[in-house]
């Protein structure tokens, strides 16, 4: 494994690579031998980011077969970092540059297939295996501990709670996340997250000011650790994430598997892996509505509560070990078999 994804707190990448990390040293050590970040002569070598350093150790015949994880697309970046013209057609050049010295690619959203096709890539090369959430790490809390962690932070036990997550800029819906705040003032609304792309943020200026002095019903929290995540989590009424574009929000599959029912903003790419779990609307008024259904109808949380848990399992650690396992010996028997493994 090559990885940086975890040096940056509070980004969903770095969250699916310790996923991936844990379930290999839990579930697969009897099989396979890991290392992180060595330059030893290995059969399978898994890039989960893309950085220089490791482009220039593909070329090293000691790589084996070489795997590259997808977790975002030269387009997935707009609104999330604001690079000069030359600056950004360099680096997104690059990033596509990675992807195709790779021998197999992994993504976690199929519709992402047909755009690495349009880059260049071989669609046979390309495999789509989903992120998912440890059920030890991300779980249901008891009642008392739900309470116990609302009077923390000063919320009444009967304050209705919208939480959401991811760093903050426009991509992810935070401008909306703050006007469904000052649209409903009786709810209580936070959001966890910060700038992991520091002043390069698209949309710096603004985000800050917002942060500095949001509505009086937001709290913008920073960057949480993702133990403590699973606390609010668990005291959110509903889930809400306003992003305009994902690949798979590592957010929501966490939100599932503590059971909080889930609000996102009608997008195909969610259709392709989670449809018919979670709350929608296409715009603000959309999202705002179905808010306000959740807030007056206990019976539409019960009903979405349940989904949470139903998506949780098809996303479950257990499940996807064997994903890997199968995908990983698949690797080594094709690698074999092309002389790139002795």
């Amino acid at each position: 494994m090559f990885s940086q994804a975890d040096s940056v707190k509070g980004q969903g990448v770095g969250s699916a690579y310790n996923e991936l990390i844990n379930l290999m040293r839990k579930n697969l050590v009897d099989e396979f031998y890991v290392t992180v970040n060595k330059y030893g002569e290995s059969d399978l070598t898994h890039y989960h980011t893309i950085n220089p350093t490791y482009y220039m150790n593909s070329f090293s015949p000691a790589r084996g077969r070489k795997i590259g994880y997808v977790h975002f697309l030269p387009d997935t970046l707009e609104g999330s970092i604001k690079l000069p013209g030359f600056a950004k057609k360099v680096f997104y050049n690059y990033v596509v540059d990675f992807y195709k010295r790779m021998d197999q690619i992994v993504v976690v959203n199929p519709i992402f297939i047909d755009k690495l096709v349009k880059y260049g890539i071989d669609r046979d090369k390309v495999k789509y295996i989903p992120n998912f959430v440890s059920r030890s790490e991300f779980y249901p809390e008891s009642l008392v501990k739900k309470n116990a962690f609302r009077n923390e932070l000063g919320i009444p036990l009967d304050k209705f709670v919208v939480f959401g997550d991811g760093q903050v800029q426009e991509r992810k819906g935070v401008d909306d996340f703050a006007k469904m705040a000052e649209a409903n003032p009786d709810v209580q609304f936070i959001w966890a997250g910060g700038f992991s792309f520091g002043k390069i943020t698209d949309g710096y200026d603004h985000y800050k000011e917002l942060v500095d002095n949001p509505p009086k019903n937001l709290t913008f929290t920073g960057i949480v650790d993702r133990k403590k995540l699973v606390d609010y989590l668990n005291i959110a009424d509903l889930f809400l994430l306003p992003s305009y574009d994902e690949l798979f929000p590592m957010s929501v599959l966490e939100a599932f598997s503590c059971n909080t029912p889930v609000l996102l903003r009608d997008l195909d790419l969610y259709k392709a892996i989670i449809d018919g779990y979670y709350m929608s609307g296409k715009n603000f008024d959309e999202m705002n509505s179905k808010l306000c259904q959740a807030v007056n109808n206990k019976e539409v949380l019960k009903k979405y509560s349940i989904l949470a848990s139903q998506a949780s399992s098809k996303y479950s650690e257990e499940h996807l070990a064997d994903v890997w396992r199968d995908f990983y010996h698949e690797q080594y028997e094709l690698g074999k078999k092309l002389g790139q493994i002795h």
